[in-house]
């Protein structure tokens, strides 16, 4: 049968490539150790002195626009342990529509996180950027930023290496 429509061929595309094994990727940890130590380390400094309930929004929204379900297995896992509400973890991917689940700080960071992360859409509009800066004084508002950026890495590290869903690396086997 030949397919005529091109989604339905790169679905089918996607589909067998699915099914077919592929051999194991890399383990960036291993393979660029110093890379990833820096990583790290961006990444504690980014979180440092910001609302830990808030770090786990962005990185949950970040994942979620990305299709990254390692790393929002990760955080949902986090945020939960944390004990952010239920409720509210359903609601992250719709926001807009359930605003009365996030304060008004909180969908700023939603809006930048969206911007930031989804940059080559239109890049970051003013008003958005506006908005988090009335929320956040100039050091938090740039420790979100780097951690907009540190999600947007440790997404694009995850789907590059194939991790999986509900394995966390943290974690001592």
């Amino acid at each position: 049968m030949v397919m005529t429509n091109n989604t339905h061929t790169t679905q089918a595309a996607q589909t067998t490539a699915a099914a077919t094994p592929q051999a194991p990727r890399l383990n960036f940890a291993k393979a660029a150790p110093k890379a990833f130590k820096a990583l790290i380390g961006f990444d504690a400094a980014a979180r440092d002195g910001l609302d830990p309930a808030l770090v786990e929004l962005i990185q949950i929204r970040a994942s979620l626009l990305n299709g990254c379900a390692y790393c929002l297995h990760m955080h949902t896992s986090d945020a939960r342990k944390a004990g952010e509400d239920e409720a509210r973890l359903h609601m992250i991917g719709v926001w807009r529509e359930a605003r009365n689940f996030f304060t008004a700080k909180e969908q700023a960071a939603l809006a930048l996180t969206e911007s930031v992360t989804l940059v080559s859409q239109g890049g970051v509009p003013d008003d958005v950027y506006g908005e988090a800066a009335q929320h956040f004084d100039e050091s938090e508002l740039a420790r979100v930023l780097a951690l907009i950026f540190t999600i947007n890495t440790w997404n694009r590290i995850a789907l590059s290496t194939a991790k999986v869903a509900g394995e966390d690396e943290r974690v001592a086997h």
